[in-house]
């Protein structure tokens, strides 16, 4: 990981799924950030009608996804 959440959430989510399956690794880390995440979930961002803890969590879900088909791109 070369950048990750100013509240530390991106280590602690990536240590978690280190040794799981590819096909997991993204829904597991936009969970993960979420446990670790220190954000207000009473916040709701009225734009795009999630919380902060949501939104972490969707953001480091796609990241994951960009990064892994960086490393592991489909043969088609």
């Amino acid at each position: 990981m070369l950048r990750g959440a100013p509240c530390g959430a991106s280590w602690g989510a990536a240590k978690r799924i280190t040794g799981i399956s590819v096909e997991a690794a993204a829904v597991r880390m936009g969970l993960e950030v979420q446990f670790f995440c220190t954000a207000d979930p009473s916040g709701w961002d009225p734009i795009y009608g999630k919380s902060p803890v949501h939104f972490a969590g969707e953001v480091h879900k796609k990241a994951i996804i960009r990064a892994l088909k960086n490393v592991c791109p489909s043969d088609g």
